[in-house]
């Protein structure tokens, strides 16, 4: 299995991140994913209003607040434990800002919109916290960001979740046969069959695979499965065409 290292990068007006891809123009990694932050916002960074085109984006928060602010009219601030989402379409454009609540954490993940879609009208939804569902059981508690229980919704189909594991404790997963993408560990230390996951490092995921994670000490994994478009892409600062 293939080991994807994200690299420390400044993003927005002073906003560091840690991304796992992309890093080529036309070449995704994990189809339909097209990138992949784990970013750290202080109260004195952000995203200023800026534009997108022709794919969907998520915003899940592990610390603080973030607002978004677009021009459809939306105007919302979704807190630790939620998530926001925006389809750009045709074009949208938004801010992202932490709110007053400390420092904000967590990933943005965008996914590609087949072809047949990127003229849809924009669109944008916040799901809380407690909207999310999440199971524990043995030491492991998994939240289903998007997926046949969430709320969220998206063009495409994905399976994407937090998974929490105490020191010692093993989670088993199964990719389905018309998906891949990736396991990235965000925090902590973890094995994954006979790889060692680091702190900013994934797994690459392909259809069918197993996979037995164990984690050495505390951690949080972020799984990220989607069914892939297999078209061409052109990646442009913040379009997707």
């Amino acid at each position: 299995m293939n080991i994807l290292q994200s690299h420390e990068m400044q993003e927005g007006d002073g906003v560091t991140v840690r991304r796992l891809f992309p890093f080529h123009r036309q070449h995704l990694i994990a189809d339909p994913f097209v990138l992949w932050d784990d970013f750290t916002i202080g109260s004195d960074a952000g995203f200023p209003t800026h534009a997108h085109r022709g794919f969907e984006a998520i915003t899940y928060l592990f610390d603080g607040s973030m607002n978004h602010a677009d021009n459809l009219g939306n105007d919302s601030t979704v807190k630790a434990g939620g998530a926001q989402r925006f389809t750009a379409g045709t074009g949208i454009q938004h801010s992202e800002m932490p709110g007053d609540d400390g420092p904000a954490s967590g990933i943005q993940l965008w996914i590609n919109l087949p072809r047949s879609l990127k003229t849809i009208a924009p669109d944008y939804q916040q799901v809380d916290a407690a909207d999310i569902p999440e199971h524990t059981e043995n030491g492991v508690s998994v939240r289903e960001i998007v997926g046949e229980h969430s709320p969220l919704e998206l063009k495409t189909r994905v399976h994407y979740a937090e998974i929490r594991m105490d020191a010692n404790s093993r989670y088993t997963l199964e990719v389905d046969d018309e998906l891949q993408g990736i396991l990235y560990l965000q925090a902590g230390t973890a094995m994954a069959n006979d790889a060692r996951l680091e702190t900013g490092t994934a797994l690459q995921l392909k259809a069918g695979d197993e996979v037995s994670i164990q984690a050495t000490g505390n951690a949080r994994l972020m799984l990220a499965l989607g069914k892939p478009h297999n078209e061409a892409v052109m990646l442009n600062g913040g379009f997707v065409d």
